[in-house]
């Protein structure tokens, strides 16, 4: 195990990850965007929302990649299998307390179940597990994250 194959293998595992999200979104089987969801918490411009959003998804993928690869120091063993089980574990966090609990505490511009009638929010709450962008996100959101699992959990065991 080695912290330069998490970290190969968390670029990886996003290039995946954003990409299946992106061509799910395009084929309308979600309209969730996260690289758009990130971007809005830090600026209003849609544009630059986009651009920002890419790049903090990657850096998430990163940091996240180092902290699969602290649970497999931790449990002494890695593979392929094991990432897939965190990449669910991390698709279900994503997709309940992140999106729900921890973005709207510091994202101004999205709505909450709370939101008040008169505001108009940028972003649209996602409501558990995302299903307010449409039925088959959850499908969509864990099928994402347990191949970025899988590829890091790989990345880290091929990696000596």
């Amino acid at each position: 195990m080695s912290i330069w194959g998490a970290l190969a293998g968390g670029f990886a595992g996003t290039l995946v990850l954003t990409t299946v999200l992106r061509a799910a979104s395009e084929a309308r089987l979600t309209r969730m965007d996260l690289p758009f969801l990130l971007g809005t918490a830090i600026t209003a411009d849609r544009q630059r929302a986009k651009v920002v959003g890419y790049l903090g998804h990657f850096g998430f993928g990163l940091v996240f990649a180092l902290g699969y690869y602290g649970l497999f120091l931790a449990i002494g063993r890695s593979g392929w299998v094991l990432g897939a089980i965190f990449g669910l574990a991390h698709g279900m966090f994503s997709a309940t307390a992140l999106v729900n609990v921890l973005l709207p505490a510091v994202h101004t511009r999205m709505g909450t179940p709370f939101t008040a009638a008169g505001s108009s929010p940028l972003i649209e709450a996602p409501g558990f597990l995302m299903r307010n962008y449409g039925r088959t996100t959850p499908l969509v959101n864990m099928v994402a994250h347990v191949l970025y699992g899988t590829i890091v959990g790989g990345f880290v065991a091929l990696a000596h």
